[in-house]
């Protein structure tokens, strides 16, 4: 499996970058090629993106979510992907986001990006679109301040 590993410095508290991320519906607003995310429950996710030029459609489950500090999934179905995302207070109004995806290059065409570094700059593109987002707005949309420990979720 490949993997690709980003971080940004965010300039806005822990807290509210972390409600924010939990708001996987807005994703499509700064991850380049997600068409559609849906939250089917406080656990599992419906994707929908492009990639190499085509649509993927893909289930995922959270396996692990503790408030302000990560996020962790796995694929269920689709395309082979997980991935973990972390946040890191570095001061009182910055904060690191960590990225860590690792996914299963499928086809010739997916092969190739990958070698050429597509995901590595997508991820990257991504989370600079997520700073400006946040950073734009102050305040998340919503939150979500469960926690989800081997896939399932523990309390809100």
């Amino acid at each position: 499996m490949a993997k690709v590993e980003k971080s940004i410095e965010v300039n806005v508290p822990v807290r509210t970058v972390y409600n924010q991320w939990t708001q996987f519906e807005e994703f499509p607003r700064f991850m380049e090629g997600v068409e559609e995310v849906r939250q089917l429950d406080d656990t599992r996710l419906h994707w929908k993106a492009t990639i190499a030029g085509k649509t993927e459609e893909w289930d995922a489950v959270i396996t692990d979510q503790i408030p302000d500090q990560r996020i962790a999934w796995n694929s269920t179905s689709g395309a082979e992907n997980s991935g973990v995302v972390t946040f890191a207070p570095v001061g009182p109004d910055t904060t690191r986001v960590t990225a860590v995806i690792g996914y299963e290059p499928e086809g010739i065409v997916e092969k190739a990006g990958d070698a050429l570094g597509v995901v590595d700059a997508r991820v990257k593109g991504d989370l600079e679109r997520f700073k400006q987002f946040i950073e734009e707005r102050g305040m998340a949309t919503g939150a979500w301040r469960g926690e989800v420990h081997g896939g399932v979720e523990t309390g809100a």
